[in-house]
């Protein structure tokens, strides 16, 4: 992702600001490396040859992958007998499952993962990769014939009813409570009017509000939006205005900061293409940029308290950068009533929460506003994942369902894999269920380079920033990872093992150094502990009468407490384990 416009300079490691929307396209480039050549291959033989895309060398995470691919024994073709029994054609498929949850792997799944971990590892992942199959069989199918269709036939359903299983096992359903009203159904035909097609209704949800509700059933690959390039609100618009003579020759400014003055003036143009999209918008946005100060009391002693302040900041800083300058010296352009410090906060959490990076026919990103597009909710489990590429052919901006939604169903999108922080302060929202992304960073010097099984994987990223959360999240069955990750008690058996003079790597072999197995854990518990004294309890607070910031300050420092709280009980729990061997 390229940075927004006025994105907070957080100095907080692990901090994560960003903008709504967030692209998932590294799959889409994955398709494109299908090989077909085996489908040619193996047409006239008895086996029927599969390909997954193999790992891109460009990959951020290519180390890591390998890494697991290879502990796995896992490939990228498979030989399917003709005449397999259907039980040896779902062991197959299993096998390709295992490959594309790797291939599919984002940094937070792939640091989690153990060696014998074979996932699922998120419902995104699990969505991303198999649809990443259903592509190959689909691509396959119309190349082969009689038995083979069969078997790719058998591959496909099953490969479908593990997607439906998918949203059937992380269901979270909110009922609506009223659909759209006029000025909704007025953008929807303004939308029609100008090219929209849509299979999508809106609705009122009392969790939520305004979402996106499916007004009939949707299949795999169904497209559920479908947004013309001109209603795309891009930077070209400010370019052909008036304002962009005067900002072009600004210091330092943006595109993305020009789109945000931009849209302040056009919110209240009478005639203005857009004027029926900006009347939908609300007038507060509720996210953790508006939080009040009872609402940042409640977040004291997590790091979200700390973002949130720098972030204010930051912003406010931008604003008087910006004002009463612009107005000052061109007041015809920026006129004073338009450009007060609420309304600048109202159009950095428009763009904050609302906005998408586009990739257009011309192959350049830009940060947009899409009309329509921003009813459709943020899910753990969506139905959306790609959907940021201009389509050339029908120039416009498309949202494919990656599982199936159901008439009166909600239909979700990912913003991206984020942790709750970030969800709260640009969104103004915690997810149903248990986010896999919700961490907390950790910041250790990097130890000396030594051979043995202590080390981090060979050839991976050695940074020195780890990660802990939620144990409850673990699948890692390896003697003494008390649920905590891998590759963090990885470095700090290592870190340890450096500052132990005379005290030959651990193998294998030699089994567990108890003395060091206790220096570990007492390690993070040195941290931990601390942190869950700082968290003080929710208790005392009246969550019914609270107001909506205090309410998102509560739950979010409950699930602090809770993932703390987990660590500090898997190190107490580690501890009594070595104390009894």
């Amino acid at each position: 992702m390229t940075e927004p416009f006025l994105r907070p300079r957080i100095e907080q490691k692990g901090s994560r600001p960003g903008c709504r929307l967030a692209i998932q396209l590294p799959s889409r480039e994955l398709y494109q490396k299908i090989d077909m050549d085996a489908v040619e291959q193996a047409r006239e033989s008895e086996f029927l040859t599969l390909s997954l895309p193999p790992l891109a060398e460009d990959d951020p995470f290519f180390a890591g992958k390998k890494r697991l691919l290879n502990a796995r024994e896992l490939k990228f073709k498979f030989l399917v007998p003709l005449h397999s029994s259907a039980e040896e054609v779902l062991q197959i498929a299993d096998q390709m499952v295992q490959t594309a949850r790797i291939l599919c792997m984002n940094e937070k799944e792939l640091y989690f993962a153990g060696d014998d971990d074979i996932g699922p590892f998120s419902p995104r992942n699990e969505i991303e990769s198999l649809n990443l199959i259903l592509v190959i069989i689909s691509s396959s199918i119309s190349n082969v014939k009689d038995k083979a269709v069969e078997v790719l036939q058998l591959l496909r359903d099953t490969t479908i009813a593990m997607v439906k299983s998918v949203g059937d096992s992380n269901i979270h359903k909110m009922i609506a409570t009223k659909f759209s009203t006029d000025s909704e159904e007025l953008l929807l035909k303004w939308g029609k009017d100008h090219g929209v097609r849509t299979k999508l209704k809106i609705a009122y949800f009392e969790e939520a509000g305004r979402g996106a509700v499916a007004s009939e059933d949707m299949s795999i690959g169904d497209i559920a939006l479908e947004i013309p390039v001109s209603l795309i609100i891009s930077e070209d618009l400010v370019y052909n205005s008036d304002m962009f003579d005067v900002l072009k020759n600004l210091d330092g400014i943006t595109s993305d900061t020009m789109l945000l003055l931009w849209s302040m003036r056009e919110r209240f143009n009478p005639n203005s293409k857009f004027k029926i999209y900006f009347d939908t918008l609300p007038e507060k946005f509720n996210t953790g940029l508006s939080f009040g100060v009872e609402s940042l009391t409640v977040l004291e002693g997590t790091l979200l308290l700390e973002e949130l302040l720098q972030s204010k900041e930051h912003i406010r800083k931008q604003f008087d950068a910006l004002f009463p300058a612009l107005c000052d010296n061109y007041p015809n352009i920026f006129q004073q009533e338009l450009y007060s410090w609420d309304k600048f906060l109202w159009a950095c959490e428009l763009w904050y929460s609302n906005s998408m990076k586009v990739v257009f026919a011309d192959g350049k990103l830009r940060t947009c506003l899409v009309p329509v597009a921003g009813f459709l909710n943020h899910s753990l489990c969506p139905h959306i994942l790609h959907y940021g590429r201009v389509d050339p052919a029908s120039k416009s901006l498309k949202f494919p369902v990656s599982r199936p939604c159901e008439a009166g169903d909600q239909c979700c999108l990912s913003y991206g894999s984020f942790p709750a922080s970030h969800l709260i302060m640009f969104y103004g929202f915690l997810p149903e269920g248990d986010n896999p992304y919700d961490v907390i960073p950790l910041d250790f010097d990097a130890p000396e380079a030594e051979d043995g099984g202590n080390q981090p994987p060979i050839g991976e990223n050695v940074s020195a920033t780890h990660m802990v959360r939620g144990t409850w999240l673990s699948k890692v069955d390896e003697a003494h990872a008390y649920g905590l990750p891998p590759r963090l008690l990885a470095h700090l058996r290592a870190l340890l093992k450096a500052d132990c003079a005379g005290l030959r790597p651990r193998t294998p072999e030699d089994g567990i150094d108890k003395d060091v197995e206790r220096n570990v854990l007492e390690m993070i518990l040195s941290i931990f502990e601390p942190m869950l004294e700082g968290i003080c309890d929710s208790d005392n607070f009246d969550r019914n009468n609270s107001s909506w910031d205090v309410k998102l300050s509560l739950d979010y420092k409950d699930l602090q407490r809770r993932i703390i709280s987990s660590t500090v009980t898997a190190c107490n729990c580690g501890l009594q384990m070595l104390e009894d061997m």
